[in-house]
């Protein structure tokens, strides 16, 4: 990437962007989230995915039994063996999701204008004058022109399966709503948001604690993906969880900022967690279209001196139904690398989309692009003077590592690591070329036996 940088605040020769890209032996360094689902579970597909670039595999457990994803899981460990192409796994919790409940999974039609209750009561029937939901304390927390999004899961806002609710009235446990748009429930899984409305349920639900306690063990899952994360305490039950269980006390939390309760706490939850997901499509709801741009650009930038990891989703929408993404998407991915962000989240694209290969690679192609005209000289700067002095003797290593690589051309910087601490600071100070890990094992015994843990297991 070193040998053809660019500057956007440099004059380029506009001839010069119509010239091919030149291949290179490395992918983007903006690492691609994908997540696996009915459209990309297969063997021939996850290996497809696994060489367009796709380097971590999202589990989420809103869709789908542990058996399920084990089968998908399984799929990917041989794609991963056939493609020799690495990749880490993320178990995507649930946690305080709110459920429109379709026993039969008719489509439902709702008519601008007209009235919709929404009901605790989930033995009655979805219909267009009733939509049961899972939770039976939304009429202690809405008022009467608070707003309520119901959406298909992992809404792309292009369907015309969206509609924006007004609430009327609350009649005891039930909330009476107004359709503010003419829509179609139809699909297997709706969920609901409330617009800055706080919901009362645990950010680690029961459910999510049995699937992490079975599936996440039995698989040493890499990262946790913790949904509506709303506190820094959230991200602190979850570790206090996870050290309980033996193998994933390394497991790495990513906060998932979904609402704007996490949005006020951001600066605490940023201290306590590993990486932080940008979930812009529930974020989107409850902030106004025109304050999304900065939480991103405001939040990134914090991520970034903190020496965090920063992932966003929902860019490329579009890539569901369609081979190619719009302009404004295109530019959006560009833009989150610019920024500052680590990796891109797909989620609809590749979970049911229909081209899922193919949005992977045009993604990282974009993400290429993005970081051939990235400022890393200007970045370098403010990341030092963030930090301040004296510098740690780590920190100082990783910040001279990376400018020496620079000034030389490395190719690459190998970085010898037990724990992965000195390998994620390089990172910290985005250097233009990859960082290679080589993982130091660490030897235990327990006076019986000794044991490898790390780069090899015993």
């Amino acid at each position: 990437m070193h040998s053809s940088h660019l500057l956007l605040e440099e004059p380029i020769r506009m001839a010069s962007i119509l010239e091919p890209s030149k291949a290179s032996f490395f992918p983007a360094m903006t690492k691609i989230v994908g997540t696996l689902g009915p459209k990309s579970r297969s063997i021939e597909v996850i290996s497809g995915c696994l060489k367009a670039g796709m380097s971590v595999a999202r589990f989420d457990f809103s869709l789908g039994d542990p058996e399920y994803h084990q089968e998908t899981l399984e799929n990917l460990k041989a794609a991963v063996k056939s493609t020799k192409k690495l990749c880490a796994v993320m178990l995507d919790t649930v946690g305080p999701e709110l459920q429109v409940i379709n026993k039969s999974e008719k489509s439902i039609s709702l008519l601008a204008d007209a009235f919709v209750v929404l009901t605790p009561n989930q033995e009655k029937e979805a219909s267009s004058e009733v939509l049961p939901i899972n939770f039976d304390g939304l009429s202690k927390a809405v008022n009467p022109g608070d707003t309520i999004f119901i959406g298909q899961y992992l809404f792309t806002g292009s369907e015309t399966t969206s509609v924006w609710l007004e609430v009327s009235e609350v009649k005891g446990d039930d909330v009476v709503c107004v359709i503010k748009n003419s829509a179609t429930l139809a699909g297997s899984l709706f969920t609901l948001h409330a617009s800055q409305i706080r919901i009362d349920l645990p950010t680690l639900s029961d459910k999510d604690k049995e699937v992490i306690s079975t599936w996440g063990v039995q698989n040493k899952i890499d990262f946790l993906s913790l949904s509506y994360t709303r506190h820094a305490e959230d991200v602190r039950q979850a570790r206090e969880y996870l050290s309980k269980l033996g193998d994933l006390y390394q497991t790495q939390i990513f906060a998932k900022i979904e609402n704007v309760e996490g949005l006020t706490h951001f600066d605490e939850i940023l201290q306590e967690a590993d990486g932080i997901i940008l979930s812009r499509g529930n974020l989107g709801i409850d902030l106004p279209p025109e304050k999304v741009f900065l939480f991103q650009k405001a939040a990134l930038y914090k991520c970034n001196v903190a020496g965090k990891p920063a992932v966003v989703t929902r860019v490329v929408d579009s890539m569901t139904d369609n081979l190619r993404p719009t302009r404004a998407e295109a530019t959006d991915v560009a833009n989150a690398v610019l920024d500052g962000s680590d990796a891109i989240l797909l989620g609809a694209e590749t979970l049911r989309g229909l081209y899922p290969v193919e949005t992977i690679s045009t993604v990282g192609k974009i993400c290429a692009e993005a970081e051939k005209v990235f400022n890393q000289d200007l970045y370098f700067k403010k990341t030092v003077k963030f930090v301040g002095e004296p510098m740690s003797h780590l920190e100082s290593i990783a910040s001279s590592a990376v400018r020496a690589a620079i000034k030389v051309k490395a190719s690459v910087i190998i970085c010898f690591t037990s724990s992965g601490r000195a390998a994620r600071l390089i990172a910290k100070y985005r250097p233009t070329m990859p960082v290679l890990s080589v993982v130091i094992p660490r030897l235990k015994t327990n006076q019986l036996r000794w044991s490898f843990s790390g780069a090899f297991e015993v």
